[in-house]
């Protein structure tokens, strides 16, 4: 983008945000979408799609199943292949497949295709590219007037961060829908049960999380010998985009963030104080840069603290699990059954059950309550919360890969920005990101004692 074409709201995202009073602003402290006209059930709503892999495509589908009156209207990927495989895929889904209205024309291929989809006359977007993106294309939207559904995390680092925080400001007030894709928020299970502690205090206070996300390897880098002649730097690592931290954020912020929110929620999405971590790569792979596991200490105010332990190697223990633990009794959800909740002598306080018919999937849910609010007017804005939740895993990563106590000041302005320029990245560009941070070694301006620099 030329500097005549940058939109008046442009801000250096390197040095927004770089005040104690400016962090407060990832508290939530935000006016929120407004109230609108809502949009007749019988008027048609044209969808947007960004990102058309495994994960956005099983979006789309959500989404088309949402309304009675959508159709998904464009798309766009870097990669044709990649559109070609959504698109057969939503053809043999007999619940959407009459929706599907994506001819050739618009389906956008490029680096630049967001802008062509948000161009092409669609009412909604779902923007499930890689997360390095995120924070781009959801200003993009949020300019272009769009709703969104937003895939986590938000960003991938401190400086997407604020990006995204000066977004959602430019969206206060205006009747625009934001759902972020943390999806245990929309589980009715987990809503159940976090009423019971958030609401009803049957734990009383809480004095401590742990919470667990421990799996098998979900995407391996490719082997080097697979990187065909010619085949440039960004385009080999957007094809391994998992593996490399500006363009996934690593397990931590790109699938553990799922944990951290649930920790956020208990917490009733404030910040932390303060967090320690451990975390390295025991499993080397092919390429990249990231951790394959970590551990989380995440410090609040009167003395508790919340942990997280997060693995991904194939061979180990799995589990995907919280243990909230209050000063009455524990709330365990994910340990092998729906959550309950145990006084301290063990006693079985309640018992979340499912409904005859089946739990809602959670997925769909947010997708319901999406379009839901669009037609109603009662829009939704999860951008506080969402930003919040993918801030602290960001906090936990910079603290793991430096091995420093990280505040949350410190965390929000630090001078992280591990792409730098990426709305001017090139097909053909040569970019080395950094390599495994070596805990101790590894630097980030602004953590640690380390001297911030412009």
């Amino acid at each position: 983008m030329s500097q005549k074409q940058k939109p008046q709201a442009e801000f250096d995202r390197r040095n927004f945000i770089r005040t104690a009073a400016g962090t407060d602003a990832a508290a939530g402290a935000f006016l929120g979408a407004a109230r609108g006209a809502g949009i007749d059930p019988s008027q048609k709503l044209k969808v947007g799609f960004i990102g058309t892999g495994g994960r956005g495509t099983g979006a789309a589908v959500q989404a088309l199943s949402a309304d009675d009156n959508l159709v998904l209207h464009s798309v766009a990927d870097v990669f044709q292949d990649k559109i070609d495989g959504a698109l057969a895929q939503l053809a043999k889904d007999k619940k959407v497949a009459d929706q599907v209205d994506v001819p050739a024309e618009r389906q956008f291929v490029g680096l630049d295709g967001y802008k062509r989809v948000l161009d092409s006359g669609v009412d909604v977007v779902l923007l499930t590219t890689s997360p390095g993106f995120r924070p781009l294309h959801l200003r993009a939207a949020i300019e272009a007037g769009k709703h969104v559904f937003a895939e986590k995390p938000m960003a991938v680092d401190a400086a997407g961060t604020r990006h995204c925080l000066e977004t959602l400001r430019m969206a206060e007030g205006k009747p625009l829908s934001i759902v972020a894709g943390f999806c245990w928020r929309y589980s009715p299970s987990r809503r159940a049960a976090y009423r019971k502690v958030m609401e009803e205090g049957l734990i009383g206070d809480v004095v401590g999380i742990y919470a667990t996300y421990y799996a098998g390897h979900s995407k391996p880098h490719l082997d080097p010998s697979l990187r065909m002649d010619g085949m440039s730097d960004i385009e080999w690592q957007i094809r391994n985009w998992y593996n490399y931290t500006w363009l996934g954020g690593g397990g931590l912020v790109e699938q553990a963030v799922h944990s951290v929110d649930k920790i956020a929620w208990v917490m009733g999405d404030q910040p932390p104080i303060s967090c320690r971590a451990t975390g390295g790569l025991a499993q080397p792979q092919a390429g990249g840069n990231i951790f394959d596991h970590y551990h989380i200490a995440y410090e609040y105010p009167n003395n508790v603290w919340c942990h997280l332990g997060s693995r991904k190697a194939m061979g180990c223990f799995n589990e995907n699990a919280d243990y909230i633990r209050g000063t009455k009794g524990t709330l365990v959800i994910g340990r092998g059954s729906e959550p309950y909740i145990e006084d301290n002598d063990g006693k079985m306080l309640w018992r979340y059950r499912k409904p005859r018919e089946g739990e809602a999937n959670m997925y769909q849910v947010e997708h319901d309550e999406l379009f839901a609010s669009i037609r109603s007017g009662e829009h939704i804005n999860d951008g506080p919360r969402m930003i919040n939740s993918s801030m602290m895993a960001i906090m936990g990563r910079m603290s793991a890969q430096t091995g420093k106590e990280v505040s949350w000041e410190e965390a929000m302005a630090a001078n992280e920005e591990l792409f730098p320029n990426i709305e001017n990245l090139q097909w053909d560009q040569s970019y080395e990101p950094h390599g495994v941070p070596v805990p101790g070694v590894f630097q980030i301006p602004g953590i640690g004692g380390v001297e911030n620099k412009a």
